[in-house]
């Protein structure tokens, strides 16, 4: 589903004294099937601005047209569980969210309470099980007994049960080891080339460069920048206010250039900058 956010003012306690804008005025398209990276710093507004996509917060301006549906300030909870189905979100340490006896009911919960049966909800939670990397064995293990790390593949196995079309990652990889965090991130990049639409909030920014097709930048409330990776972090302007950090082959390629190499543009993954030194040595 294509995600279209026009002209978008979010303000946190309206007509208070402490009112403040969570969003500013943001135009932004995600597009279907892409694999999209929201960045910026903390209280950027990044969790703010996906949250309004399944409706958890509804604009005080402007609209948000999530496929055919459209929220506006008038929206209401009505009728919403389609649109939240479709639009699958796994929060920062989603382990903190079991709350079932055994792994298989946790991961059932998701499609049963959109409107699945017993038994394709069974067969949904051995199918994800599967998926992120675990054993059906577990299924019927209590999810407090497990790992962090089996934890938090069981809360993402729950929200993947449901079937969502789009599925939004706030900072799904806190707290894990490097192999973990790759095999995680691996998960969902397989999932975006099978043709899920995919939404990534991180601070990571090696995670923007290697999987990201678009990344959009927030800064206060405002989107300041967006387009594809190696642009974005090409942009000189992000980078002089601040706005945005370097993946670390653009970094090293900063280091790089004080010793006498020239890039015409900042590498930004790790085969990029092997390819740009080879050319050079040579």
């Amino acid at each position: 589903m294509e995600i279209t956010f026009e002209k978008v003012t979010h303000s946190y306690d309206v007509n208070s004294p402490v009112a403040n804008l969570g969003l500013d005025d943001v135009s932004l398209k995600i597009q279907d099937k892409k694999f999209t990276a929201i960045v910026g710093q903390t209280g950027s507004g990044k969790s703010t601005l996906v949250r309004h996509i399944n409706a958890l917060l509804k604009p005080t301006s402007g609209t948000i047209t999530v496929g055919k549906r459209v929220i506006t300030p008038e929206t209401n909870n009505k009728n919403l569980k389609p649109l939240r189905k479709d639009v699958g979100m796994v929060f920062q340490f989603p382990e903190s969210q079991l709350f079932e006896e055994t792994v298989e009911k946790d991961i059932m919960f998701g499609p049963m309470n959109f409107g699945a049966t017993q038994e394709e909800a069974k067969a949904a939670a051995e199918e994800m099980i599967k998926l992120v990397g675990m054993d059906t064995d577990y299924l019927q293990k209590s999810p407090f007994d497990l790992s962090g790390g089996q934890m938090r593949r069981v809360a993402i196995a729950g929200v993947l049960a449901s079937r969502p079309e789009t599925i939004i990652l706030d900072e799904p990889t806190a707290g894990l080891d490097p192999v973990g965090r790759r095999e995680i991130m691996d998960l969902f990049k397989g999932l975006n080339e099978d043709g899920r639409t995919i939404i990534l909030i991180t601070h990571n920014m090696d995670d923007v460069a290697d999987y990201a097709d678009e990344m959009a930048v927030m800064n206060h409330g405002k989107l300041v920048g967006s387009g594809k990776p190696f642009d974005v972090f090409n942009n000189q302007t992000l980078l002089d206010n601040d706005w945005l950090t370097l993946p670390k082959s653009a970094q090293f390629a900063q280091d790089l250039a004080k010793k006498g190499f020239a890039f015409s543009k900042l590498p930004i993954t790790v085969t990029q900058l092997a390819s740009e030194i080879k050319q050079q040595v040579r």
